[in-house]
C-alpha cells in the first residue's frame, strides 16, 4: 500500500524518539516508588501496574497534541481511529514483570503505521513506516524507517552474520496461560540440543531490537499482541533480518519469527517440524 503524503517517516521517528523518553522518565521515577497497585490480565502471570497506564497516557497525549488527527492503538486500552490515515501503536512497558521485578528488560515502544481508508483495523492493510523501541535500562534507543536502516543510539546496526543453526542463539517467550507454556517447555526439550542455546528476556520488543543489533541470532514467540512487535519488527527487518509469522507469512499479532539471513530457513523449517506454527 502507498504511504499517504501525512509526514517523513524520519520525522514520526523524532517525534516518537522524544516521546518515548519523556514516558522512560516517568517510568524510572515509578520503579523508585512503591508499585502498591498491580492487577493481572489474562492470567496471575500477566500483569499491568499503575505505571502501564500512567506511561501510556502520557504518550497518548503528547502523540495527540503533535498530531491530533491520528489514530490510536495501545496495550492498556486507549483507542481511536483517527482521520489522517496514521495510525499509532503504543507499548507504553513491555516487560512489566521485569520492571516490577527491577529485572533489566523492559522497554517502551511506539510505532507508527499508515492505514486504510475502507479498513483502518486491519492489520494485513497497514504499513509501518516508523518504529522506535527505547530499553530504558541500558539506554539504547533503536529507530527505524522504511529504507534507512536501523539505528542504536544513532549509530548503524545490523543483524549477525550466522548460516550455521547449531550455532546459533535463540531467543524466545513463554504464553501467560498453562496449556500454551507446557507446550512451549516441550518443544525446547527437542529444540535446545540443535543450537547453541537460549535466552529468554520477557520483552518482545527487546528481543527484536537484540536480533537487529547481533545480540542474538534469531526470537521467535507465539502469543502475543500488535503493540509488542510493530516498532520491533520493523527495526529488525531494516538491520537486515528476515523477518514473518512462524510460518513465513507476514507478522501477524500472534506470531513472530525474526532471525539472520542465513539461518532464517533451516531454522523455520526445524521449527516446525517441532510443532512450532502460527497456531500452536
Amino acid at each position: 500500500m502507498p504511504t499517504p503524503d501525512i509526514a517523513d517517516p524520519l520525522e514520526l521517528v523524532d517525534l516518537a524518539s522524544g516521546v518515548a523518553r519523556k514516558a522512560a522518565d516517568l517510568l524510572l521515577d515509578g520503579a523508585r516508588r512503591s508499585r502498591s497497585l498491580v492487577e493481572t490480565k489474562s492470567t496471575s502471570t500477566d500483569m499491568v501496574t499503575e505505571m502501564d497506564r500512567a506511561s501510556e497516557e502520557l504518550i497518548v497525549a503528547a502523540l495527540l497534541d503533535a498530531r491530533p488527527d491520528d489514530g490510536i492503538v495501545a496495550e492498556e486500552g486507549s483507542a481511536r481511529a483517527g482521520t489522517s490515515g496514521l495510525r499509532w501503536v503504543i507499548d507504553p512497558l513491555d516487560g512489566t514483570t521485569n520492571y516490577l521485578y527491577g529485572h533489566p528488560g523492559w522497554a517502551v515502544s511506539i510505532a507508527a503505521e499508515t492505514v486504510a481508508a475502507d479498513d483502518p483495523d486491519a492489520h494485513d492493510s497497514s504499513r509501518t513506516v516508523a518504529g522506535v523501541v527505547l530499553d530504558v535500562v541500558h539506554d539504547e534507543l533503536f529507530t527505524a524507517a522504511p529504507g534507512h536502516g536501523a539505528l542504536r543510539n544513532g549509530e548503524p546496526i545490523h543483524c549477525s552474520d550466522q548460516t550455521d543453526v547449531a550455532d546459533a542463539l535463540l531467543a524466545t517467550g513463554f504464553g501467560y496461560r498453562p496449556e500454551r507454556r507446557r507446550h512451549q517447555a516441550e518443544v525446547l526439550v527437542e529444540l535446545l540440543p540443535q543450537v547453541r542455546d537460549i535466552r529468554r528476556m520477557g520483552a518482545a520488543a527487546v528481543d527484536l531490537c537484540s536480533v537487529a543489533c547481533g545480540r542474538v541470532d534469531a526470537y521467535f514467540e507465539r502469543g502475543l499482541g500488535w503493540w509488542d512487535l510493530a516498532a520491533g519488527s520493523l527495526i529488525a527487518t531494516e538491520a537486515g533480518a528476515v523477518v514473518s509469522s512462524l510460518t513465513g507469512g507476514p507478522v501477524v499479532p500472534s506470531s513472530v519469527f525474526a532471525a539472520a539471513n542465513g539461518i532464517s530457513t533451516a531454522l523455520r523449517d526445524l521449527l516446525g517440524s517441532l510443532g512450532v506454527t502460527d497456531v500452536s
